[in-house]
């Protein structure tokens, strides 16, 4: 992303397009079923992105782990931090999903769609 207003940006395996709004970009990703854009501010973008990045990183680290065969106990001990982290990107997903998608969604009328879908990608993500 660029920061540039009012730009678009398809990946190259085309599964979302975004547009800049000012600071907030807007995503559309084909497979969803959401009555409207999600529109996140470009910050919270750029923390979600440096977060998943962080966790890419020590999941690069685990695998070397495993390939120097370091003990299991300390293997199983960074694969629990892992989890952590990718808890907490879920949870911030959800709580700006909660705050600014559902509560958009509410003031546009279609809440129901919306909880209908959180519904069911939350049934998909809590065992």
């Amino acid at each position: 992303m660029n920061g540039s207003k009012g730009s678009q940006h398809n990946n190259p395996d085309n599964s979302s397009t975004d547009a800049s709004v000012g600071n907030y970009t807007t995503h559309q990703h084909p497979h969803s079923h959401s009555a409207h854009p999600h529109i996140h501010s470009e910050e919270s973008l750029r923390k979600l992105v440096n977060r998943l990045s962080r966790i890419e990183g020590h999941i690069r680290g685990i695998k070397t782990m495993v390939q120097q065969n370091s003990p299991c106990p300390d293997v199983l001990l960074q694969i629990a931090a892992v989890r952590g982290a990718l808890d907490r990107v879920a949870r911030i997903v959800l709580d700006e999903h909660l705050t600014e998608c559902i509560a958009r969604a509410a003031k546009e009328g279609d809440i129901n769609e919306e909880i209908k879908h959180l519904k069911a990608a939350l049934d998909r993500f809590i065992p």
